[in-house]
């Protein structure tokens, strides 16, 4: 069955998740209504932000929360990474949200050393496969993309690799060559959302977000809304 993405490609309020859950819901209002699958980037209520303890969320959190509303209102998965603290311990977590309430989630397994990203959140140590309209999805964080065997399509395990980033504009290249070898290397469709705009700390984003066919095939500049068709 054919898969109907919609990816958004946005700046952020630095740090200010009330005013970036009331960005995003201005934007989902203009979704199209058959859509299936919203991507939103990397911490998208916050920029990508080391002040865990002062941004973190609990489980249940109101991010959470705001998530199972939007994807119910638009009957359509919601995903994308939060602050998430559990215990001692925070989390960059990927939330995959259903329209019936129920999600899954993901902690980034790769984190980024060169911004100390290891010194403050806790790596993952599973990945996530979701099913939807058929389709097998593993959804992944930002630099996980330079991991190929983390992402390795065993035993055809997925037919969409999907990531969401805060991806620097001065590695905007890697970012878009990275996501043609894993689609070309696993015969896998690839979805790569990323941010615009300059966050807090001053580093810039291009975007660069793209849909990427099983042959490499790319659109760097994606209408909001792009149709996969399965190729195997």
């Amino acid at each position: 069955m054919d898969l109907r993405v919609t990816i958004i490609q946005t700046s952020l309020h630095w740090q200010d998740a009330a005013a970036n859950r009331s960005m995003f819901s201005e934007k989902l209002a203009l979704v199209a209504p058959d859509t299936d699958l919203v991507v939103l980037p990397e911490m998208f209520t916050t920029g990508f932000s080391m002040d865990a303890s002062g941004l973190a969320e609990e489980t249940e959190g109101p991010t959470l929360e705001w998530m199972k509303e939007e994807a119910a209102k638009h009957e359509a998965v919601l995903t994308g990474s939060v602050i998430v603290r559990e215990g001692e311990q925070y989390f960059n977590r990927l939330y995959w949200v259903r329209p019936d309430g129920t999600y899954e989630h993901y902690n980034k397994r790769h984190l980024f050393r060169m911004a100390k990203e290891h010194h403050t959140y806790t790596p993952g140590q599973e990945k996530l496969l979701v099913e939807l309209r058929g389709w097998k999805i593993c959804p992944l964080v930002c630099y996980d993309l330079r991991f190929p065997v983390w992402s390795r399509n065993v035993g055809s395990e997925y037919d969409l690799l999907l990531y969401v980033a805060n991806w620097p504009k001065p590695r905007a290249n890697a970012w878009s060559i990275l996501l043609q070898a894993r689609a070309i290397e696993n015969l896998s469709y690839v979805v790569g959302v990323n941010r615009v705009g300059t966050d807090g700390n001053g580093h810039p984003y291009s975007g660069d977000s793209a849909i990427i066919h099983p042959k490499g095939i790319s659109s760097s500049k994606p209408p909001k809304r792009k149709v996969c068709t399965p190729s195997r």
